[in-house]
């Protein structure tokens, strides 16, 4: 049998997704069931042990399909970019009503009730998705309410879907100054290739998740000297965008957070551990 990257195909010797029969050995196989996140984010490892690195993070809101749930974990694929990997059961509801808006600031805050001077309840990322079930005004601001009583502020939300069209780089700046986070997926800390796809993400654009996929698929190939605002530079395990023909957005471990800088220097810089770009993409728009 073909041996499948594991990242985006759930196999293993005891389990197996239905779509994958024929194609791997396993005992069974499943179609799953779904799902959806239900805390603010959720860290993705590729085994059930928390004192593993993870692989990638899912936000509030978004769908998976489980595979199997044993001692606290759910074995699970992500809706948005097939990942694959264990989450923590706890971190995963099938129930309420789904998502009507999505964030579409870096961070909000989930007031417990319409006034900001209450407690929050929860910190949102960029990209999380709620179901808004009314409205309410407290001492001149609007906000939106869920069915739990806990709001937020409507001007950090919108309809899911109203954000199409975006320039991708104008959301990938919001995120400048975010803390640099080794599969970091969300407004709280992310890393370059999360960037990237969750910018997309928010202008209505699938994106794969790790810089290997996106080097291999994400648009199309150009040269150097054609680079432009919103095209992509590869290096070995590591990504950017640019921001105009010579600068580019990334998340890097550099300054461990976001950053704008002239795309030269960073060339010059990154070379001493990851040596020269190794491609150049253009994201079909």
């Amino acid at each position: 049998m073909t041996m499948l990257d594991r990242r985006l195909n759930a196999y293993r010797p005891d389990l197996a997704e239905a779509g994958l029969q024929g194609k791997v050995e396993a005992s069974r196989f499943v179609e799953g069931n779904p799902a959806r996140v239900a805390v603010p984010v959720a860290a993705l490892r590729p085994v059930p042990d928390l004192s593993k690195g993870i692989d990638t993070e899912l936000i509030q809101g978004e769908d998976v399909t489980v595979f199997d749930r044993a001692d606290g974990w759910c074995w699970i694929k992500a809706s948005s970019d097939g990942y694959v990997g264990y989450i923590r059961e706890s971190a995963l509801d099938t129930t309420g009503a789904a998502p009507t808006h999505i964030v579409t600031v870096q961070r909000t805050f989930l007031y417990q009730e319409a006034e900001l001077r209450k407690p929050y309840k929860d910190v949102l990322s960029m990209g999380s998705r709620v179901a808004i079930s009314g409205e309410a005004e407290a001492r001149g601001n609007h906000y939106m309410t869920l069915d739990d009583g806990t709001a937020i502020f409507a001007k950090h939300v919108q309809p899911i879907g109203a954000l199409d069209g975006v320039d991708y780089v104008d959301i990938a700046t919001r995120f400048l100054e975010t803390p640099y986070l080794w599969g970091g997926r969300s407004g709280l800390g992310i890393d370059c290739s999360g960037l990237v796809q969750l910018s997309m993400l928010m202008t209505g654009r699938a994106a794969p998740r790790d810089t290997d996929m996106q080097a291999a698929s994400l648009g199309e190939p150009i040269e150097r000297g054609d680079l432009r605002r919103g095209d992509l530079v590869f290096w070995k395990g590591h990504v950017a965008i640019m921001a105009d023909a010579e600068t580019i957005i990334h998340a890097t471990g550099h300054t461990m957070t976001v950053v704008r800088e002239n795309f030269e220097e960073a060339v010059q810089r990154i070379g001493w551990l990851y040596e020269q770009p190794t491609g150049y993409r253009r994201p079909i728009t």
